[in-house]
């Protein structure tokens, strides 16, 4: 990872600091978390944007070391399972975020619409608390993943009964929006990461935080790269 110059601003309605160095904590989860799927859905146009988002430069993905080593555990229970994780994406840039901030505000871009939010005006995603100017993901321990089964990079997911990113009540946990067998697959999902001392959050069925942190309060706005 190249790093680039410090830059710290103190964010007092936060009480956070935005940094861009990244510090030596923070790998790379393919070289941490062995065996693991990695899709950079923001180093593509494959997301809600459908571009790609400013700060991933590669299509990598960046976890802080205490995060990856619970994840490997994570991966190592799926054994027995036949199942590994696959992860869309974990750190995440500031300017990402802005990136998202802004393109809210483009009234004409409904160009994802139909497959992320079909029932959400654009212009209601910050209101509703969709999208957010800080997001637990720049401080480097939450991550959004699922489940696939069997061997090799396209090993299918599971069906977890939305899309990755789907704006709406049918992406919340226990949705019952969804059928028997998609809430089975997505507990299964949240057991083995609760077990290994992730926390889910309950309007996203794919998205993770560390419950340990060790930057709790650091947003950092290093690139991807």
């Amino acid at each position: 990872m190249r790093l680039t110059p410090v830059l710290l601003l103190t964010c007092c309605a936060l009480c956070a600091e935005l940094r861009a160095e990244a510090p030596d904590g923070f790998v790379d989860i393919e070289r941490a978390v062995p065996g693991v799927v990695v899709e950079a859905r923001y180093f593509s146009a494959n997301n809600f944007m459908g571009e790609v988002i400013d700060g991933y430069n590669a299509p990598r993905i960046y976890l802080t070391s205490e995060a990856a080593r619970a994840l490997a555990r994570v991966q190592a229970r799926l054994k027995d399972f036949g199942m590994r994780l696959k992860v869309f994406d974990a750190y995440r840039p500031q300017r990402a975020v802005d990136h998202f901030v802004r393109w809210t505000k483009d009234a004409e871009d409904t160009r994802m619409k139909m497959r992320y939010y079909p029932q959400v005006d654009k212009r209601d995603l910050i209101p509703e608390g969709y999208i957010a100017a800080r997001s637990g993901h720049s401080r480097g321990s939450t991550l959004d993943l699922t489940l696939v089964s069997g061997a090799g990079a396209s090993a299918p997911e599971l069906d977890m009964g939305t899309p990755f990113d789907f704006f709406g009540p049918e992406s919340h946990g226990v949705s019952d929006a969804v059928t028997p067998q998609q809430r089975a697959n997505r507990l299964l999902l949240r057991t083995v990461m609760e077990a290994e001392g992730f926390r889910p959050l309950a309007e996203e069925w794919w998205h993770f935080t560390l419950a340990d942190e060790p930057y709790p309060e650091t947003y950092f706005d290093f690139v991807v790269e």
